[in-house]
């Protein structure tokens, strides 16, 4: 689905009624326009699922139409005389009416029209075979791995031979290399169907482009080229300053919360107010995190990560806190000094990140970015409570560390908005 598309009409649809029909100026309308837009992409309106479900789409463009309100308000005070209850209904009866039609259309326009692909694989299907059915069901069954091969150059030339006289609907479109080992048996052959137009893919670049993450058993097939990308990731400069402007503005407005919880955590359950650990950072360097403490008081067990009773040992206002990651705001004050980053991988505990380093390949490679607030694995992933779950969650860190920029930084900052609304991945 050509997401790009689907974006722009909705921004553009949104501007037409804000411009025309409200008459707003053409400025204060392109920046109530994003402001909506954000708000709606935050709640993952346009995630393919979403779209497929008219229900769905419909609660989260509510939800995301009435978030962008809030931030509306934020400019109010300065624009008052654009903004009345007026525009406020208009803008929600029109997003809530109109968007999460066109969204459904758009999905049966694609689920009907968009061509099968058809892959040949050059690979074993139980080393991947579930791998590459992830894929598939990401793709809405549009790219279908139709035959796994552990192939010599004459048994491929006969299998390619064969499938480019069947029907269209059989033809082979392109072959997936998942295992570089197999491949070398057969490089000449296929360097020959890429100069005659077979399309040829590799197994990381489709699993990042379909699956957002880097399954770890991907990284270890392809171990050469990950370890290489791994060890040149670097922190980009503009981060920092970012990091520092956005902590800084968010401990001035938060002061007032931070005083608060202070006080209700220490007539609750007496001092410390403020829990600390240990934990591993940029380049596996310790350092100390800070959060309110939400569990009684000499109860905090840093060996406890899968502690059954957790429950019971949640302070009331913990209870509260928690769910909406408030214990967490003293971070921004790890993230003003520079031992946090606002988006990264979520600092883990000394112990279990030398377990896991010694367990799970390229557990290190988490650890070439400084640790963040909130991260793509967070909210796209539940809490881990077994080794596979780490190595899922894990497969998330290594996608962000390496396709990390701006806009996808951008892009998980919004959708923890929505991740906290709707008590999702492990925000």
């Amino acid at each position: 689905m050509r997401k790009a598309a689907v974006h722009l009409i909705d921004i553009a649809l949104i501007f037409i009624m804000n411009a025309f029909l409200l008459n707003l100026p053409i400025t204060i309308s392109i920046i109530s326009s994003l402001i909506i837009y954000l708000g709606i992409y935050s709640f993952r309106t346009y995630d393919t699922e979403t779209m497929k479900s008219y229900t769905e789409s419909l609660i989260k463009t509510t939800v995301g139409t009435l978030v962008s309100f809030i931030v509306i308000l934020i400019i109010y005070f300065f624009l008052s005389k654009y903004f009345n209850r007026y525009f406020f209904l208009t803008n929600l009866l029109y997003t809530i009416a109109l968007l999460p039609i066109i969204h459904k259309i758009e999905y049966n326009i694609y689920e009907k029209h968009m061509p099968v692909k058809n892959y040949l694989v050059i690979g074993r299907k139980e080393e991947i075979g579930n791998i590459m059915e992830e894929i598939s069901e990401k793709a809405l069954n549009k790219i279908k791995f139709t035959q796994y091969i552990n192939p010599n150059p004459v048994t491929l030339d006969e299998i390619i031979k064969q499938n480019t006289q069947k029907t269209l609907t059989q033809t082979i479109h392109g072959i997936v290399i998942t295992d570089p080992e197999l491949e070398e048996r057969v490089k000449p052959q296929i360097q020959n169907y890429k100069a005659e137009g077979l399309e040829i893919q590799y197994l990381p670049n489709m699993v990042e482009k379909y699956l957002k993450r880097i399954p770890i058993e991907v990284a270890q097939k392809f171990k050469e080229y990950y370890q290489v990308v791994f060890q040149k990731v670097e922190e980009y400069p503009s981060k920092r300053f970012l990091d520092i402007i956005i902590s800084a503005i968010a401990l001035v407005i938060l002061s007032p919360v931070i005083l608060i919880l202070s006080l209700i955590i220490r007539i609750e359950d007496g001092k410390p107010v403020i829990y600390t650990q240990e934990r591993i950072g940029l380049n596996n360097e310790k350092f100390t995190m800070h959060k309110f403490r939400s569990m009684k008081n000499n109860t905090e067990n840093s060996n406890a990560k899968f502690a059954t009773d957790e429950q019971d040992r949640i302070l009331k206002i913990g209870k509260i806190i928690r769910p909406i990651r408030l214990d967490e705001i003293l971070q921004f004050y790890d993230i003003l000094k520079g031992d946090m980053s606002f988006v990264g991988p979520r600092p883990e505990q000394i112990k279990f990140v030398e377990e896991y380093n010694q367990l799970i390949p390229f557990y290190w490679a988490r650890h070439k970015l400084k640790p963040g607030l909130t991260g793509w694995a967070q909210i796209m992933y539940k809490y881990s409570s077994n080794l596979e779950e780490v190595k899922t969650k894990l497969s998330y860190d290594l996608y962000y560390v390496k396709n990390r920029d701006i806009f996808l930084d951008v892009n998980i900052v919004f959708k923890t908005i929505e991740a906290v609304f709707w008590k999702r991945g492990a925000v």
